[in-house]
């Protein structure tokens, strides 16, 4: 983006932990010294979006990809000549510092491991969250994921949570398979290599009429309409959580719509509401049931960053944890 809201200089990054230097004035909730994990996606707990257990989209602090706080639209970061440095979702974690409104952090337990916990800051929460809490897949379920991404393969850390049977990964490169299997995936198909069938008649043949999950995880308007033609007829739901280029349009037979009987619903931040459910799943974690280290491929010092982007760009890391000091 060239554009507002894409304004420099910015302190980018949204998923971490951190520990509360200070606390303003009228802030409930947390102290000095508590653990804490920010997240983009408000929970304010006091909004009709946030009082409902119907979804997780907080109403009086929308979801924006602002460059201020979320209150007074105002910028709490200078540089040294007085001149202003943007947020980023209301998060910033590329400092050793950072300022956050209260509808952006939850407390946690300190005793969980922090290169562990900041897992939930956003993915991971975002993947195991689309199969939990958005999809609520249940036991025997068979599930498609596409795109084996980490965000893919914590949908199937989700899915394997909730006890589904088949759990089918697709992606344009072989060597996912391997990995996937890790997190619970039982089968694979290279939509490179579907010959003159499309992928989503190749899982419909595999599946005898369809998945009854669908997930999207890449952010392509194509894969969601592959993804929503191969969701069983009937009951099948296809679930959106890759992010696509802003504009980008979905094409949908309205007779199809009608007569499948089938779900598309998005998924942002995987269904969760932050401060209830986050601790959840810490809990989880502690108690060997989520499998969180298993998606910490590396670590390295903040000053190391662009090398963990590389890394990133080059697809040979899952998640890379920056340490900010010992």
């Amino acid at each position: 983006m060239k554009d507002f809201p894409a304004v420099f200089p910015r302190i980018l990054g949204h998923e971490a932990i951190g520990v509360v230097e200070s606390v303003g004035e009228n802030v409930d909730g947390v102290v000095e010294g508590d653990v804490v994990i920010p997240h983009f996606l408000a929970d304010c707990t006091e909004c009709v979006g946030c009082r409902s257990k119907k979804g997780n989209l907080c109403s009086a602090f929308p979801f924006k990809i602002s460059p201020w706080m979320p209150r007074d639209q105002t910028s709490r970061f200078k540089d040294l000549r007085g001149e202003t440095i943007h947020h980023f979702v209301s998060v910033s974690s590329f400092s050793e510092y950072t300022v956050l409104d209260i509808a952006h952090v939850v407390k946690v337990d300190p005793t969980v491991p922090p290169n562990r916990a900041c897992l939930l800051s956003c993915g991971v929460s975002t993947g195991v969250g689309a199969a939990w809490r958005t999809a609520n897949v249940e036991v025997g379920s068979t599930v498609v994921i596409f795109g084996l991404g980490s965000i893919g393969l914590a949908v199937a850390e989700g899915a394997r949570l909730c006890g589904a049977t088949r759990i089918i990964g697709v992606d344009v490169i072989s060597e996912k398979f391997e990995i996937g299997k890790r997190f619970g995936v039982t089968e694979f198909v290279n939509s490179k290599n579907c010959g003159d069938k499309s992928v989503s008649q190749i899982i419909i043949d595999m599946t005898d009429g369809g998945a009854d999950y669908c997930f999207e995880c890449v952010g392509l308007a194509s894969l969601v309409q592959e993804a929503y033609a191969c969701c069983r007829k009937g009951w099948g739901k296809t679930i959106v959580l890759g992010v696509d280029q802003p504009g980008s349009q979905l094409s949908l037979s309205s007779f199809e719509v009608l007569h499948s009987g089938k779900i598309l619903m998005g998924s942002l931040f995987g269904g969760l509401k932050a401060k209830s459910d986050i601790p959840i799943l810490l809990k989880r974690y502690m108690d060997k049931e989520l499998e969180l280290d298993k998606f910490v491929t590396h670590e390295m010092k903040f000053e190391e960053i662009n090398s963990a982007f590389d890394l990133l760009i080059k697809g040979k890391c899952l998640r890379c944890v920056i340490w900010m000091g010992e």
